[in-house]
C-alpha cells in the first residue's frame, strides 16, 4: 500500500447550537429555559425548517502518497483545521470515506490533550499511551523527549503554567518519538523562538528521509511552497486545486493578491 491517506467525497457538517432537541437534559432545562425566561423571556433562536447547517467540508476527495510532505493553504474558515482534526481522528466525516494507513501524530491546537494540573511528565506520559505506545515504552522515551524540548527546568511543573512556547516545545518532542508513520501540524510552531524553530524543521527534515508523511496547514506561503512537495487548496469547505506546491501557491497568491508570507 502506498498511500498513506484516501479521502472519497469527505463532507463535513457542523451542528449549531439552535439544531439541538429544545431540552436534553436537566441541565439544558435550568440553562436555557428557566435562566432565559428569568432573564426576560428570551429564546433560543429558531432555525427556519429548510434551513440546514452548512457544510464545513464539501466532497473532498484526494490522496497523500506515503513519503510526501502535503501544504494546506486557504483562507480562515475554508476548512483547512477540519480536515486536519479528521484526518486526527479528533472529528468522524459525516459523509464519505476515509482511510488512513498508519500512526497518527497531531500537532493541532497549543496543550490539546495535556491536562493543565498535571505536571509535563505526566502528560507527556498519558499522550503516548493515547498514542499507542506502552507505559514502558514512553518511560524509556521520557529523558530523550525532555532534553529534545529543552524542557528540564519546568516537566515537573504542571502545564498550566507553561508559555505558549513550552507547550509547543512539549507537544513538538512529543510527536517527535512516537514513532508515527504521519504527522499533522497547524502552525503551532510559529510560536516558537528561531533556535527551536531551526531544530524543530531538521527533525522534520529527518522524518520525510524516513519515508514519513507531514501534513502541514500554514498561512506562511514562502514555507508551503519551498518546503512542500505538493499542496491543497480549501476555499468555503471545497477543494479548489491540488498540485505541485510551488504551483498552487502561486495560483492562490494570484487569486488574492496575497504577499509571499503571512
Amino acid at each position: 500500500m502506498n498511500q498513506a491517506v484516501v479521502l472519497e467525497g469527505v463532507c463535513k457538517r457542523y451542528r449549531r447550537s439552535y439544531d439541538a432537541p429544545q431540552v436534553t437534559s436537566l441541565k439544558s432545562f435550568l440553562t436555557y429555559d428557566l435562566w432565559r425566561k428569568w432573564a426576560g423571556g428570551a429564546k433560543r433562536p429558531q432555525r427556519a425548517a429548510s434551513a440546514a447547517p452548512p457544510w464545513a467540508l464539501q466532497d473532498i476527495s484526494l490522496t497523500v502518497p506515503k513519503g510526501q510532505t502535503l501544504g494546506m493553504i486557504g483562507r480562515n474558515g475554508s476548512g483547512k483545521s477540519t480536515l486536519l482534526k479528521l484526518l486526527g481522528r479528533i472529528l468522524a466525516p459525516d459523509r464519505g470515506r476515509l482511510t488512513i494507513h498508519g500512526k497518527v501524530a497531531a500537532l493541532i491546537e497549543l496543550g490539546a490533550g495535556f491536562h493543565p494540573e498535571l505536571t509535563g511528565r505526566e502528560n507527556v506520559l498519558i499522550n503516548g499511551v493515547i498514542m499507542g505506545l506502552s507505559k514502558s515504552d514512553m518511560r524509556a522515551r521520557m529523558e530523550a523527549i525532555i532534553d529534545f524540548a529543552e524542557a528540564q527546568a519546568f516537566i515537573d511543573s504542571p502545564v498550566r503554567t507553561y508559555s505558549s512556547g513550552m507547550y509547543a516545545r512539549l507537544g513538538f518532542s512529543v510527536a517527535m518519538h512516537v514513532d508515527a508513520d504521519i504527522l499533522l501540524i497547524d502552525e503551532v510552531l510559529s510560536v516558537g523562538d528561531a533556535t527551536f524553530t531551526a531544530k524543530c524543521r531538521g527533525a522534520l527534515d529527518a522524518m520525510r528521509g524516513q519515508g514519513k508523511s507531514i501534513i502541514v496547514v500554514s498561512h506562511d506561503l514562502h514555507t508551503i511552497s519551498t518546503w512542500c512537495d505538493e499542496a491543497v487548496w480549501l476555499d468555503g469547505g471545497k477543494l479548489v486545486q491540488k498540485g505541485p506546491a510551488a504551483e498552487v501557491v502561486g495560483a492562490y497568491q494570484h487569486r488574492f493578491a496575497a504577499p509571499a508570507t503571512a
